[in-house]
């Protein structure tokens, strides 16, 4: 069985996940964009172990508060494995190997396979999650960071790629210090391993496969068109510039400014909504303007085409143009270049509506073609949007 993302479900199949598994499945993400440096995985080697100290710090000043402990802990030990795994791989040798040697001791110098490892393998069986940051946890974390500095330290001292003998020994000596903390958090690594894989192949899939429109068995009077043109256009009426939108000739919507004391065409705005729709299949705005409310079925009319996620949508449309702002409307970044964070946000806020199940991806590939349109009506004040919901395009053309 395989998710929207393209990750095979390892627990629906039954299957023990092997470092050999989450290896080449993690590498496979690993963009390469610095040409392979060194620098990249240890800086976030570095990093995510901080990270992990800090969600430490973070429950210990708001233990009452901090309701997402657990699921931070579970993220930032599956982060630090993702770059343990790269680092592994830049420096010529497997994270495999490195789980084989803190398992059984290394392996013979003979040996080029390494023998299949699950995870599983690696760990005694561990306590319940204790709820808080136990003392033991706190110590161990300490000491990764530690060693983790060190691995810094002897590559910044002596290239570690040519010192494959010390490389190996610093890696163990981290993975061993990892699996113990997982085991003081009450965390099997294999859930933090798995739970990785699902959230790196939610942002970088092996395979896109998009989701169904949400609305493939409702009534097709209901559904939201498989394509559909709508023109966008300024005019002025008694002196205030609006901007419009009709569909056949039809006006749809109000006519809009920018309502913002500091002009920033924002009028133009209903493009995103008419991105989410193309390419998310999943637009209550663009559901509402269209008068296709699923009526058929009163639960999903209430939760899903009601105002509460209209207003959901328009929210996050609003918040992201205020991040797309600055940077210039995110003009010339392409797919894999959003911020990772913001797409966590993005969905995050839409929570429990259908549009929080599409993968992050997909969400990515909506505000980017979002923003393309948004900057083509931005710099010719008109034009007449294609939107195609079994290609997921949406695409612009200039309106005479």
């Amino acid at each position: 069985m395989k998710t929207p993302t393209g990750l095979v479900n390892l627990h629906l199949c039954g299957a023990l996940l092997t470092t050999q598994k989450y290896e080449s499945l993690a590498v496979a993400t690993d963009r390469g964009a610095d040409g392979g440096s060194m620098v990249f995985p240890l800086l976030g080697l570095f990093g995510e172990t901080g990270s992990l100290l800090s969600e430490v710090k973070k429950k210990q000043r708001d233990a009452s508060s901090y309701v997402g402990y657990a699921d931070a802990v579970v993220e930032e030990l599956g982060d630090v494995l993702w770059y343990l795994t790269v680092l592994c791989s830049r420096l010529r040798t497997s994270l495999s190997r490195i789980a084989h040697r803190a398992a059984y001791g290394s392996p013979s110098p003979e040996t080029s396979e390494v023998p299949h490892l699950p995870f599983a393998r690696l760990q005694h069986p561990t306590l319940p999650f204790p709820g808080m940051p136990t003392p033991a946890f706190e110590k161990t974390l300490l000491r990764l960071a530690s060693e983790v500095g060190a691995l810094l330290s002897d590559h910044s001292a002596t290239d570690l790629s040519y010192n494959p003998i010390v490389a190996e020994e610093r890696l163990e000596a981290v993975l061993r210090l990892l699996i113990k903390a997982a085991e003081e958090a009450g965390i099997t690594l294999e859930a933090a391993a798995t739970a990785n894989l699902e959230k790196v192949l939610d942002r970088w899939p092996n395979e896109r496969i998009y989701p169904e429109p949400f609305d493939q068995g409702a009534p097709e009077s209901e559904q939201l068109p498989r394509s559909l043109t709508i023109d966008m256009f300024e005019r002025t009426v008694a002196g205030q510039t609006y901007v419009f939108q009709q569909c056949n000739g039809i006006n749809i919507g109000d006519r809009l400014t920018d309502n913002s004391p500091v002009p920033d065409d924002y009028r133009f705005h209903d493009v995103f909504h008419f991105a989410n729709a193309a390419v998310l299949g999943w637009s209550p705005v663009l559901r509402a303007l269209l008068r296709l409310k699923r009526k058929s079925d009163p639960a999903i009319d209430e939760s899903e085409d009601g105002a509460r996620p209209a207003l959901i949508e328009e929210g996050v449309v609003t918040w992201i143009f205020g991040q797309a702002e600055p940077l210039e409307f995110f003009a010339g970044l392409r797919p894999g270049e959003l911020p990772f964070g913001l797409l966590k946000q993005v969905r995050q806020f839409v929570g429990k509506y259908e549009g929080g199940r599409c993968p992050l991806w997909v969400w990515e590939e909506a505000i980017l073609q979002g923003y393309a349109a948004f900057r083509f009506v931005r710099d010719r004040r008109r034009a007449r949007f294609h939107i195609d919901l079994r290609t997921h395009k949406l695409s612009a053309e200039a309106l005479a």
